[in-house]
């Protein structure tokens, strides 16, 4: 962690999720949990798999939360207990309500098999509000020509969740909720806009500036509540906005999110007893670790 006189600046920790898949987590972070509801930041990739790499996510549960997972490069196959099977690829915004409870695997489509392919991408979890926290899971795709795209001088600003720029996405959400990707231009910027409670920019793959101070690159700035700074960048440059409306503390293990720690006990013992559900023509599934909340 990095602090400046203006702005926050949050490191990513890396993780390997098996396989040599590693993934750069900057949300939790000790010195804040969240931005706005999203309280899980994955950065992956970009990566090169070979054909004998496997880095397929098999069948595995989640509470409380909603999955959201947006892609630079490659393509996923999404099934899920409630029977939705869909192909994610690059631009779309694919919103999954975890609810009560829900069952999902992320697999190499089998066309991509066994040949050499790109992965890059963001996977975010943004908390549910309290009285939904029990909702029916649901899953909603926004395919990347329903995105809308705002052109500004030298930045195309594609507005993914919620409402920027005059812009607003379809993608439905349970409380505010803000998503913006901006693809700069070498020398371009743009003010960043004071349409959410919190916000935060995390750069994907080049060093920017925000109101002149300097970022590296994979680094998450939290912008202070009112001001509206000026995001440039040097070189050409992806980043990302991301916020909303603060949801309160959250309770975390695992793959499950809870206002209530006894929800989370509730739910490893479900799901290791298999009670959350199943993805149709999956025979494979995560274990749980060692319940520690």
């Amino acid at each position: 962690m990095a602090e400046t006189p203006d702005f926050l600046q949050l490191k990513p920790h890396t993780k390997d999720l098996g396989g040599g898949f590693v993934v750069r987590r900057t949300l939790p972070a000790v010195q804040k949990q969240s931005v706005g509801p999203f309280i899980f930041f994955d950065h992956f990739g970009p990566i090169t798999a070979k054909p004998t790499d496997n880095h397929d996510v098999r069948p595995h549960p989640h509470i409380g939360l909603a999955t959201v997972t947006y892609l630079f490069e490659g393509a996923m196959m999404h099934r899920d207990s409630t029977g939705v099977t869909q192909r994610i690829e690059p631009g779309a915004i694919n919103w999954m309500t975890a609810g009560r409870g829900v069952v999902h695997s992320e697999r190499t489509p089998d066309d991509l098999r066994g040949v050499e392919r790109r992965s890059h991408g963001l996977q975010l979890w943004a908390a549910l509000p309290a009285e939904h926290e029990e909702d029916a899971p649901s899953f909603h795709h926004t395919a990347a020509a329903d995105v809308p795209k705002v052109d500004l001088p030298g930045v195309q600003v594609r507005v993914m969740i919620g409402s920027a720029f005059g812009a607003t996405s379809p993608t439905p959400t349970l409380s505010p909720t803000l998503y913006v990707d901006f693809a700069l231009q070498a020398g371009a910027s743009v003010t960043v806009p004071d349409v959410a409670e919190e916000r935060a920019l995390y750069g994907v793959d080049a060093a920017f500036t925000v109101d002149g101070i300097e970022v590296a690159p994979q680094t998450m700035v939290v912008l202070p509540a009112g001001r509206e700074p000026v995001l440039s960048a040097p070189q050409a440059a992806r980043v990302v906005l991301v916020g909303g409306k603060p949801l309160g503390h959250r309770f975390m293990w695992w793959n499950f999110v809870s206002s209530r720690k006894e929800r989370i006990a509730e739910a490893a013992a479900d799901w290791e007893a298999q009670r959350m559900g199943h993805v149709e023509g999956e025979t494979e599934f995560i274990p749980g670790p060692p319940l520690k909340v």
